[in-house]
C-alpha cells in the first residue's frame, strides 16, 4: 500500500516545523519545496538524519521543483512574509496573495486530487484566494486558524486554573485576526464551566491574550513570528484527513448556510477526514456571540473583497 504523499511549501520556520512534526508522527513521505536553492534540500537532509534516532521510517525530500510534488494527497502552504512588530496579518494581504496564488497553481497542476491546507496568512482571505485558483471543491480547501488559537486559550486557561492543558477544552470561532471570537460560555476545565474555577477578570484577560496571542510572540521574537504551535496545529489537521479521524477541530472552512455566513471560509469547528472537510458543526450562539462572530465574518469578507478589486 502506497504511503500517503505530503507537500510542505515553504521550508521556512513554519515549513520546516511541519516537516518535523509531520515526520515525527510518521504521516506519509513529505516532500518540501522553497524557492530558495539548497534550502528545501538542506533541511530534508537534517530530518533524514533525524530518523534513526527517533524511528521514523518515511522518506524526505526537499526540492525547488513542482514535478517532485507530483501525486501528493495533502499540501501544507506556509510560504509568504511573516509579520514583524506592529504589523497586523492584514498587512500582509497583497505581498502574500501574489506568492500564494502562484504555488496554488503550481500544486494543483501537479496533484489534481490534493487537499489544501493554508497557513499562510491572513488565513482566512489565503484560504478564499486558494479556493478560487484551484477550483477545487470547498471540501478539499481548508485554512489553520483555530485549532491555534484555541490551543492559545486553552493553555491561558491551564496556567490560571492550574490545571493540566489536556483537561481544557476551548473553542475559538471566526476570523484569525483581532476580531476572532473566543467562546467562554462552550469552553470548560474538565468539563465545568470556566466561571465556576476563574473569576470575571480572569476570564477577560485570557479572551484578550488569546486575541493577542501571536502579536505577543512576534514582539517577543522582533524578527518573525510563531512557528512551533502553528505547525503542531496544521499537522494536527492534516493527521485527521490523512488517517480518516473524523476530529472535530476549529479551522477556516466554506460556510454558505452554515451560521448564515453566505459563501466564505471562516473560522468553525469541522469534522476532518478523508478529502478533508466533511462537515461544519454549528454551536448554539446566543445574542453577543452572534453578533461578535458576525462582526468577524464582516471583516473577512472585506478583505476578501479587497482581494477581488485588486484581481485575485
Amino acid at each position: 500500500m502506497a504511503h500517503p504523499k505530503i507537500t510542505i511549501v515553504g521550508a521556512g520556520n513554519v515549513g520546516a516545523s511541519c516537516a518535523l512534526w509531520a515526520a515525527a508522527r510518521d504521516l506519509g513521505d513529505i516532500v518540501l519545496v522553497d524557492i530558495v536553492d539548497g534550502l528545501a534540500a538542506g533541511k530534508a537532509l537534517d530530518l533524514r538524519q533525524a530518523a534513526p534516532i527517533v524511528g521514523f521510517a518515511h522518506g524526505i525530500t526537499g526540492t525547488t521543483d513542482y514535478e517532485a510534488t507530483a501525486g501528493s494527497d495533502l499540501a501544507i502552504v506556509t510560504a509568504g512574509l511573516a509579520r514583524k512588530p506592529g504589523m497586523s496579518r492584514d498587512d500582509l494581504l497583497v505581498k502574500n496573495a501574489r506568492v500564494v496564488s502562484g504555488i496554488i497553481g503550481s500544486l494543483v497542476a501537479a496533484s489534481p486530487e490534493v487537499v489544501l491546507l493554508i497557513v499562510s496568512n491572513p488565513v482566512d482571505a489565503m484560504t478564499s484566494l486558494a479556493h478560487r485558483v484551484s477550483k477545487l471543491p470547498a471540501e478539499r480547501v481548508v485554512g489553520m486558524a483555530g485549532v491555534l488559537d484555541s490551543a492559545r486559550m486553552r493553555t491561558f486557561i491551564a496556567e490560571a486554573a492550574g490545571v493540566s492543558p489536556k483537561d481544557v477544552r476551548a473553542y475559538v470561532l471566526g476570523g484569525h485576526g483581532d476580531t476572532m471570537v473566543p467562546l467562554v460560555r462552550h469552553s470548560s476545565i474538565g468539563g465545568v464551566p470556566l466561571a465556576a474555577r476563574l473569576s470575571a477578570e480572569q476570564i477577560g484577560a485570557i479572551v484578550e491574550r488569546t486575541r493577542g496571542g501571536g502579536a505577543e510572540i512576534v514582539s517577543l521574537l522582533k524578527t518573525g513570528s510563531a512557528f512551533y504551535a502553528p505547525a503542531a496545529a496544521a499537522v494536527t489537521m492534516a493527521q485527521s484527513i490523512l488517517r480518516d479521524e473524523r476530529r472535530v477541530l476549529p479551522c477556516a472552512a466554506y460556510c454558505d448556510a452554515e451560521y448564515g455566513v453566505g459563501g466564505y471560509f471562516v473560522g468553525v469547528p469541522a469534522r476532518l477526514g478523508a478529502g478533508g472537510v466533511m462537515d461544519v458543526l454549528e454551536f448554539d450562539l446566543n445574542a453577543d456571540e452572534r453578533a461578535a462572530f458576525d462582526s468577524s465574518v464582516a471583516h473577512v469578507k472585506g478583505l476578501v473583497e479587497k482581494l477581488a478589486e485588486l484581481g485575485y
